[in-house]
């Protein structure tokens, strides 16, 4: 505590004392660490000027497509086979009705959409999906990737989360150079255990599960021992970490969506699965996929916010 000389001596020696103490600890009068500023100096200081949200716009008018088989429509209409035209981002398959469709009609979006997506990709193939859709100059990007980083040989062979984020990163640092302010929507990865419960049921499902689908978590589908049912939550959870980073990397860009885990949440049923391997989207699971999206994309208050 500070003992004042100046106590006891009248009216004139208090204010000398709160000088002084003001002086000593350098506080201002609303508790800040540096005096207030005085008269003309304090009118003339400029105010900070606040940074405005980036307005989203819920009409673009061309779209980019960058993914995996899903995007690719992969067994939507023949087996063993891309179905791009029944992608739910970019399709012209009336069924889906794909995101493009709906925003920019059916004319307009054979012009001005463009699927980059490939079979079997991983988040590590991105960032050289990005550099191709920044080529387009599309007003939106469309992001599903990830399945495939889950789906692996074994479980021990998942994608680790630290080497997902990092290809996440720079797949939209990659964007960014060129198109700073392009939208992109990200969905989130589907529940890969509610497509193994889903499909289990169906013997022909667990014969075209062998030939290599996603066995990390559909190997030995029937089996219900600890390890089996270790194996499969060791997967859930590693998709749900890669949801998390989609979700984390994503809300630090102004300009991008997360769908908030909807396409994770949502109940695929067998007419949402493909007849053929019971693990991809059918017709009718593309034009859900496509239905979530133009959701958030059309929303005028972001879902991540």
């Amino acid at each position: 505590m500070i003992r004042s000389r100046f106590r006891g001596r009248g009216p004139v020696a208090a204010a000398a004392a709160a000088v002084l103490a003001l002086t000593l600890f350098g506080c201002d009068a609303t508790g800040g660490n540096s005096p207030a500023p005085q008269g003309a100096e304090a009118a003339d200081r400029p105010k900070p000027t606040p940074t405005p949200t980036p307005t989203w716009d819920t009409s673009p008018r061309s779209v980019a497509a960058v993914g995996d088989s899903i995007t690719r429509g992969f067994d939507a209409c023949q087996v063993l086979s891309d179905c791009p035209e029944s992608s739910w981002a970019t399709g012209t398959d009336p069924e889906v009705k794909s995101l493009a469709v709906r925003l920019l009609g059916k004319e307009a979006a054979a012009t001005h959409s463009w699927n980059l997506a490939r079979t079997g990709a991983r988040m590590e193939e991105l960032p050289g999906q990005m550099e191709q859709a920044a080529e387009k100059s599309p007003d939106l990007v469309t992001v599903l990737m990830g399945a495939n980083d889950a789906c692996r040989g074994t479980a021990a062979a998942m994608t680790p989360v630290a080497d997902f984020r990092e290809d996440f990163e720079d797949a939209l640092r990659t964007l960014r150079k060129d198109l700073p302010r392009t939208q992109v929507y990200v969905a989130s990865l589907p529940d890969l255990s509610r497509l193994w419960s889903q499909g289990r049921a169906s013997a022909m499902a667990k014969q075209i599960w062998k030939l290599g689908i996603c066995q990390s978590m559909l190997a030995d589908p029937d089996a219900m021992d600890a390890r089996a049912v270790e194996r499969r939550g060791d997967v859930t959870a590693r998709v749900k970490a890669y949801n998390k980073v989609l979700k984390d990397v994503c809300a630090k860009d102004d300009y991008c969506r997360y769908d908030n885990g909807s396409v994770f949440g949502y109940d695929f049923g067998r007419g949402q699965l493909s007849r053929w391997d019971w693990f991809h989207p059918s017709r009718d699971g593309q034009a859900r996929l496509a239905e979530m999206a133009f959701t958030a994309v059309t929303s005028e208050k972001s879902p991540r916010r």
